[in-house]
């Protein structure tokens, strides 16, 4: 097979995958809604913490690392090598854990960076089938940004950012992803945690969210009134609004969608069925969805936080408030 022949067969490759996730997506509006059984995994509760203030961060984090020790062994006792092995990363000693719950899928806070003395936070709000099982690929992404925020910060500006695991995700071949249900119920902790980041780091740190897939619905369903400077919506299926204003919030509101991501393909529909609101509307890098479209690069639906990309370098700009550098499509 010569070089023009495999690449020929790459790309038609990835217009079948496209053509098939959104197949699946498109199927999931259509079909009655029903809840997937998720499996439990024995675990404690979450520590009970006063909530978290900038004196008290280290006293949070080793709480919570106990916590995620403890939800090792009990899963290791369950025969559960894998989220044993899962919660005993979560509990090493250089991890910043702001909150953790190893029940059921799974639940997680992790800081990069001094939040504390922070001028500059990014949180992450994650797509479907993100998990303690899944999280290396998260923490992954929150680690990129870091580093990508810190090479292009100004002298003396401090970053932070926040992967944010607060919501159970859904699974992206499911019903569930076709609807704003655990969006509703990710909203008010969503929330809750700007607020804790407000009073850790005070009222002159810049905050922005960065939501990444079913995320975005999330970011959504949160944004009107919250306290952040910029939102970005990034390879979003839509957001359940009509148009940016529609999220009745100040921040500036940006979409980026990478070239070769397949969510492009899903049906930019909302409806109301069988008692829930199926579908997400408008596009958010249409013109008629009036975010600002930033440029995204050529990758697909999980590329968006590669090094080098300039997805990853324009996220980075948008959330240390450089948006005159950001580059759009």
């Amino acid at each position: 097979m010569g070089p023009g022949t495999t690449v020929r067969w790459r790309r038609r490759v990835s217009g079948w995958r496209r053509a098939g996730c959104a197949a699946l997506i498109a199927g999931a509006v259509a079909l009655p809604l029903s809840g997937a059984a998720r499996p439990e995994i024995p675990a404690p509760p979450p520590a009970a913490l006063a909530a978290p203030t900038a004196a008290t961060l280290d006293k949070a984090y080793a709480a919570n690392r106990a916590n995620a020790a403890e939800a090792s062994r009990m899963a290791a006792d369950h025969g559960d090598r894998h989220r044993a092995a899962a919660d005993r990363a979560m509990a090493d000693r250089s991890r910043r854990l702001l909150a953790f719950d190893g029940r059921g899928t799974g639940l997680a806070t992790e800081v990069f960076g001094d939040l504390a003395r922070a001028d500059r936070v990014a949180v992450l709000v994650p797509g479907s089938d993100t998990g303690l099982d899944t999280y290396g690929r998260f923490r992954a992404t929150a680690l990129a940004l870091h580093r990508q925020l810190v090479a292009e910060a100004p002298a003396g500006t401090r970053t932070a950012v926040v992967a944010w695991l607060g919501y159970e995700t859904p699974g992206t071949v499911s019903t569930t992803v076709a609807t704003t249900d655990r969006a509703d119920r990710a909203a008010p902790e969503l929330r809750a945690l700007v607020g804790d980041l407000r009073r850790i780091t005070g009222p002159g740190t810049r905050l922005a969210l960065l939501c990444h897939s079913y995320g975005s619905v999330v970011c959504a369903r949160a944004a009107d009134g919250l306290e952040v400077a910029d939102i970005a919506l990034v390879g979003s299926p839509g957001t359940g609004a009509d148009t940016a204003a529609g999220l009745h919030s100040e921040a500036r509101v940006w979409a980026g969608r990478g070239a070769e991501d397949w969510v492009e393909h899903v049906p930019h529909v909302s409806a109301d069925l069988f008692g829930t609101t199926v579908g997400f509307g408008t596009d958010p890098v249409s013109p008629a969805f009036g975010a600002r479209v930033f440029d995204a690069g050529d990758g697909g639906h999980s590329d968006y936080f590669d090094p080098g990309s300039r997805s990853l370098t324009n996220l980075a700009r948008i959330a240390l408030g450089e948006t005159t550098e950001v580059t759009h499509a």
